[in-house]
């Protein structure tokens, strides 16, 4: 089965709506640590969270009680920055995926251009082996960029599935056929095949036709459906969506 994790950026979201300036208060919440519980329960394979520069939603103590508190696997996603660099070797999640990150998106919006920076992300790959740390890159599904990260040493890729997402569904076969093609390539290549972005319940199925998956990680799909069923009924929804 494809595995799943849960990407909880959007608890923390809702918690700095109101208590931005409060985090230490009694009041503050959601609790992102019980969101994480939450998901682990309900059977998921591991926790994301990504820590961004401009600290939006989730925020270094975050980072830290999760590291010290969940059972399974922590992903943490970062931009390529010294001073998130310096924090991911003090936490030592069990993977890091090095994501683009532009301060004006609402959301990460297309994959890392590794080919283009490999010099600066290969000396980011060699200190996080370094520490034990996995990585992964994010990355569109194009040969050029898969390539370039097998070269950097990395040891999975997450193919960025939002043009697969949003596109029309008359589309949809030809963004597959892309997807498909890309994850045999990085297999090929030695590397773990991950997927994320626009990931939800009702496309999921269509990814599913695709081998060589080993994980999704699945965030805004997941918490929005939380709202209606809670957090537990809805990661077992989605893990029912990958079994089935």
């Amino acid at each position: 089965m494809i595995k799943l994790g849960v990407n909880i950026d959007h608890v923390a979201t809702l918690r700095q709506a109101r208590y931005a300036d409060m985090i230490d208060s009694p009041n503050c919440e959601p609790d992102v640590l019980s969101a994480a519980s939450a998901c682990e329960r309900a059977g998921a394979h591991g926790i994301t969270v990504h820590l961004r520069a401009d600290r939006r939603h989730i925020q270094d103590r975050d980072v830290f009680r999760l590291r010290a508190s969940i059972m399974t696997k922590l992903n943490l996603e970062m931009g390529n920055t010294p001073e998130i660099l310096e924090t991911a070797l003090r936490v030592v999640p069990d993977e890091v995926c090095l994501v683009p990150e532009n301060r004006q998106e609402i959301t990460t919006e297309g994959g890392l251009h590794v080919a283009k920076h490999f010099k600066a992300l290969k000396q980011t790959v060699d200190r996080l082996h370094s520490a034990g740390i996995r990585v992964s890159m994010f990355i569109e599904p194009e040969a050029d960029q898969i390539e370039a990260s097998a070269a950097s040493g990395a040891d999975a890729v997450e193919l960025h599935t939002g043009a697969f997402a949003n596109v029309l569904a008359d589309f949809k076969e030809d963004e597959l056929d892309r997807l498909d093609a890309s994850a045999r390539l990085a297999k090929e290549k030695g590397l773990v095949v991950n997927a994320g972005h626009g990931i939800n319940y009702d496309n999921v199925h269509m990814l599913k036709k695709i081998a060589h998956w080993n994980e999704f990680n699945i965030g805004h799909s997941i918490v929005s459906r939380a709202v209606f069923v809670g957090l537990e009924q809805a990661v077992r929804q989605m893990l029912e969506r990958l079994k089935g």
